[in-house]
């Protein structure tokens, strides 16, 4: 069965650095995602990459998250740097199945960004 696990989260201060993993078991996935839900506030893309590493990002973290993957490792990471309070959310991993196009989500990662 399709599955993808996050790791990675925590909590840090402001302008520090955090690197998410999101592993895929059970199929091969096209698009890779990450997406965040702050408390009150609707789900947002924060960035994808394709299959062939095609990459695009929210505009609020251009310049400071870097999303890839390893597709031998079945393994996309979100790079964050210069963490910013309002990055605190749940991030979620995507991830689109080649072979149907359904997506499949991760249970999500808590990230807190507070002095």
């Amino acid at each position: 069965q399709e599955k993808l696990v996050e790791s990675g989260g925590g909590s840090v201060q402001p302008g520090e650095s955090l690197r998410l993993s999101c592993a895929a078991s059970g199929s091969i996935f096209s698009t890779m995602g990450w997406y965040r839900q702050a408390p009150g506030n609707a789900p947002e893309l924060v960035a994808r990459i394709t299959r062939g590493g095609s990459t695009n990002y929210a505009d609020s973290v251009k310049g400071r998250f870097t999303i890839s993957r390893d597709n031998a490792k079945k393994t996309a990471y979100l790079q964050m740097n210069s963490l910013k309070p309002e990055d605190t959310a749940v991030y979620y991993c995507n991830g689109q199945l080649l072979s149907s196009g359904r997506d499949v989500w991760g249970q999500g990662t808590q990230v807190t960004v507070s002095s």
